[in-house]
């Protein structure tokens, strides 16, 4: 079995596959001041729900965006799964993708592992859509190689600025609302962070289009993924799992 894992800002997505079959997946916090102890017993808790075994895992493959979160990870492999694992993180990850872009080593690696993933599963040209801690956009050309993106404040960002910077503000959970014009603070709050994302979404991509002849597919992944695609007009599929397919295509490709 290879155990896959992505390391981002704000959480960290695992997926167990067996061959070519993602049969568990799980989603935890990231926090870079775990050891790799407390690390390996929350693993082994999520897996032992599963019935699989430390012993169980042949293979492991990890990328990475939180360098400090390293150190643990790569000890909890040795010392736990006795396995070197594969790392993919923001030095290594552009040697895996070709590229029409000018500065690769500033790609982040779940960028690089997305578009890996994205392209296997559904061919060249696309735009990739990650709703996490950034909202990213990225174009990848119809030679398959990695041109360049977008960068935006992800969604948690912005809500959390909007409650810390607005005082009669109160926090609030990311839905869709029954309609555009809210009739109380809260509904008008869910209707312009659920409903300001899917207009940026759909504006966003077609400015993209503008700029090229080509007329690409449009992925979009990360968690809220689904919920946003279920009302912007330009996503063409919503796949949550594609880091870890990606992930999975880079091990066997590269290992």
């Amino acid at each position: 079995m290879l155990l896959v894992l992505d390391a981002g800002n704000t959480n960290t997505v695992l997926g167990v596959f067996e061959e070519d079959t993602l049969i568990h997946e799980w989603r935890i916090k990231s926090d870079r001041h775990k050891t790799e102890d407390e690390y390996a017993m929350l693993m082994k808790s999520l897996l032992k729900h599963e019935n699989i075994a430390f012993s169980d895992i042949t293979d492991i493959a990890i990328s990475s965006v939180v360098p400090p979160m390293m150190f643990a990870l790569e000890k909890l492999c040795t010392k736990y799964f006795h396995l070197e694992p594969m790392i993919i993180d923001g030095a290594s990850a552009h040697t895996f993708l070709k590229m029409a872009y000018p500065h690769p080593q500033e790609i982040g690696a779940d960028r690089i592992v997305n578009a890996v993933g994205a392209i296997e599963e559904y061919g060249a040209p696309l735009i990739i859509i990650d709703f996490g801690t950034a909202t990213t956009y990225c174009f990848i050309n119809r030679d398959a190689a990695y041109e360049g993106g977008v960068i935006i404040p992800g969604m948690e960002i912005s809500l959390e600025a909007l409650y810390q910077k607005a005082s009669k503000l109160p926090k609030i959970e990311i839905q869709e609302p029954d309609k555009v014009i809210g009739n109380s603070t809260v509904s008008a709050m869910e209707s312009g962070v659920f409903y300001g994302y899917v207009a940026q979404v759909d504006g966003m991509v077609n400015r993209m289009k503008q700029e090229t002849p080509i007329d690409p597919t449009v992925i979009a992944t990360g968690g809220i993924a689904p919920l946003i695609a279920s009302k912007a007009k330009t996503i063409d599929y919503a796949d949550k799992q594609l880091t870890l397919k990606g992930l999975h295509k880079l091990y066997f490709y590269h290992a």
